[in-house]
Parts: C-alpha cells; sequence; structure tokens
C-alpha cells in the first residue's frame, strides 16, 4: 500500500487508509486509569509511543477491596491529566489522533462510563471515529507489544481480576472457549486467601511475596478440578480449605495472631501451599489445553500472570515438551491503556474493527468475549 501524506487535521471520511495511523487508547474498567498512544504503521507491528497509568490501590486499600464509587470518581479526575502526559511525551497533539478506543467492557459500569464519555467527547470534538474494545481481547493481545511477540495460532491463558479461561485463538477476533471458572478466578484466590491471613490488599502480589521460602507442601491444600476431564477451573474449594486452615490454627480474624512474628513461618508456608494449589492447576490444565489442540504456543497474560512461580514452572514444563511460552512485559500484565490502543490497532489491521461513525454512549459490563467484534 502506498503511504499517503499526513494531515492533522484531516477529517474521518469512513475510511482509514492515512498512515501512519495513531490510536489513542483509554482504560478505566476498575481500579486502574490508563492511556496510552499506538501508531500503526503501513506495514508491520504496531508501536507504542508513549503510555500512562494511576492505581488506586492506595485509595481502595482502608477498605479491603475496590469501592466502585469512589473508582469512578477517581477515573474522572485522572484520565484528562494522563491523556495530556501521553500526547506530550509522544511529543504530538491530540488533532494528531486518528481513532479513539477506549474500554467498553467487562468491568464496573460506572467506571467504563467515565473512559466512555471522555472518549466520545474526545472523538466527537476531533472529528475522528470511535472503538469500543473488549477489557479481556486487550489483556489477551498484550504479548504483541512484548519484545517476543507470539504468531499465530496459540493457547491463551486469561488470568485477569475476576477471569480465569483458557482460549484457542487462530487470529484477531478468532478466539475459542475452551475452558473458564465455575466459580472465583485465580485472582480472587489469591486475593481472599490472603484476606483471611491479615494481608492487605490488593492481596495477591502480597501473598506470592510472603510466601517466597515457605514450604509449598507443608499444607494439605486440594487442586479443584484438576482431574475433571475438561478444562473448567474452580477455585472457591481452595479458599474454603485455607479458611478450615486457618481455624484450625486458632488464627481466623484473630489479627494480633496473624501478625505475631512467632507465627509467622507457619504463616509463610500456608502461603506457599497456598501459591502451589493455584500455579500447579494453571499449569496442568494450561498444558492439557495444548495437548487437546495440539498446539505448540502459549500466551499468559492478565494480572495474575505476573506471578513468578507461575512463569518458572510453565517454563519449565514448556521447555520439556518443546513449547514456546510467551509473556507480556511486566508492567503490561495489570490493566493498561496500552492494552486498549493495541487491541484497537489490530483489529483495524486485520479489517475486523467496528469503528462507530457516530458516538455511541454506551458500556457492556458483561460482555462475551466472543463478541468482541460485533458491531451493537
Amino acid at each position: 500500500m502506498m503511504q499517503q501524506t499526513r494531515r492533522a487535521s484531516q477529517p474521518y471520511t469512513g475510511e482509514m487508509s492515512v498512515f501512519p495511523m495513531r490510536i489513542l487508547g483509554i482504560e478505566s474498567s476498575c481500579d486502574e486509569t490508563g492511556v496510552a498512544l499506538v501508531e500503526l504503521p503501513p506495514s508491520g507491528a504496531p508501536i507504542l509511543l508513549s503510555h500512562a497509568l494511576h492505581s488506586q490501590i492506595d485509595m481502595h486499600q482502608a477498605y479491603g477491596g475496590v469501592v466502585p464509587e469512589l473508582a469512578s470518581r477517581d477515573h474522572i479526575r485522572r484520565v484528562v491529566p494522563l491523556t495530556r502526559q501521553v500526547m506530550a511525551d509522544a511529543s504530538l497533539a491530540l488533532a494528531d489522533v486518528d481513532v479513539v478506543a477506549y474500554t467498553r467492557g467487562p468491568g464496573l459500569a460506572g467506571a467504563l462510563l467515565v473512559g466512555a464519555g471522555v472518549a466520545c467527547a474526545l472523538a466527537t470534538s476531533l472529528g475522528k471515529p470511535l472503538l469500543g474494545v473488549h477489557h479481556l481481547e486487550g489483556h489477551l493481545l498484550s504479548p504483541f507489544l512484548s519484545a517476543d511477540p507470539p504468531e499465530f495460532p496459540f493457547v491463551a491463558l486469561l488470568v485477569s481480576g475476576g477471569h480465569t479461561q483458557l482460549m484457542r485463538v487462530d487470529g484477531v477476533g478468532r478466539y475459542e472457549l475452551l475452558g473458564e471458572t465455575v466459580d472465583d478466578a485465580a485472582g480472587e484466590a489469591f486475593d481472599k486467601s490472603a484476606k483471611l491471613m491479615g494481608l492487605p490488599y490488593p492481596g495477591g502480589p502480597h501473598l506470592s511475596r510472603l510466601a517466597q521460602g515457605g514450604r509449598d507442601d507443608a499444607f494439605d491444600l486440594p487442586r479443584p478440578m484438576l482431574h475433571s476431564g475438561n478444562l473448567d477451573f474452580s477455585f472457591a474449594g481452595l479458599k474454603t480449605a485455607v479458611r478450615t486452615h486457618l481455624v484450625r490454627l486458632g488464627w481466623l480474624d484473630q489479627a494480633a495472631l496473624l501478625a505475631d512474628p512467632v507465627n509467622h513461618a507457619t504463616l509463610v508456608d500456608l502461603a506457599a501451599s497456598t501459591q502451589a494449589a493455584i500455579v500447579d492447576v494453571l499449569v496442568k490444565k494450561s498444558l492439557a489445553a495444548l495437548k487437546a489442540t495440539g498446539l505448540k504456543r502459549v500466551v499468559v497474560a492478565g494480572g495474575v500472570g505476573a506471578n513468578r512461580l507461575l512463569r518458572e514452572q510453565l517454563d519449565r514444563a514448556c521447555a520439556r515438551r518443546g513449547i514456546r511460552v510467551h509473556y507480556p512485559e511486566l508492567h503490561l500484565c495489570t490493566d493498561n491503556g496500552a492494552m486498549i490502543a493495541l487491541a484497537a490497532a489490530m483489529r483495524l489491521q486485520s479489517g475486523q474493527a467496528a469503528l462507530s461513525h457516530e458516538p455511541v454512549f454506551d458500556v457492556k459490563p458483561r460482555w462475551d468475549l466472543s463478541m468482541a467484534g460485533a458491531p451493537t
């Protein structure tokens, strides 16, 4: 395709044929506000020009979890300054943006509406099209921004917040669900178990740090659905087993006992045993998905994908089987605008983008990934 000269003030005419094309991505599905700018060249992979992220962890810690109303209000405060920062870091103006992409779902309705509202306002003022992006598709495609990007097809292990899914991915928008959690997700198992152990929010990373040096076989914890004969997951029973052990120790809801240095070694062992049980299920189910599909490549994406033990054990198991493993960069594992802008760019590149010619101010707090490309 012949490269055309780009004009910053060029309005959207219904055909995206001007290169380089620049996509602004806005993420506001939960407790992190992310904005990023990705450039789609005439050929080759999308390029991340700049990104900025604000985490609400400190604000929600006092409540032990995300407070939706507070999350929404903080997105309102952060999204415009972050957008200005991203454009300044890229040495570009808003007029240089060709497409405004935003997280349409799934997520907290109020938080999603903030990003959608800003995206609609920006697109209208700039005369540029909108593209609503599926949050999980952003995670799934995020490893394409890494130094070692994958190639299609592959098996994807999505371990993000309240989601644990195995997908067969044959291309952009070509996703087949292989298995998913029937109750708690892996991230929820980490967070809820950590809360039972008296660890601060967000519990998962704290539990992983506490587990270092612990004996992962010290407590007999279940591996739910490990031998179920399918690729589904279940982690609610594991959380219940952790609770049962704390009751037997007499430590449940006993902050002083949980914090007592005398009990620290036992708590470390419980954390290590909990983490080992979660990771064991994730690794073995991923290997079963690879065997079932016959594929030799796996992508791990989402916040739990940053877990050190998961990476070590999956890398080791896959290396023995000649399977390639791909992860997003650590700073792109959590929710961020870069993955939203990238997913939009890859949909545009593959001709699967459902661009809005006029602002459509709606969100989809519950949204099936298989319907991510439907122009509704």
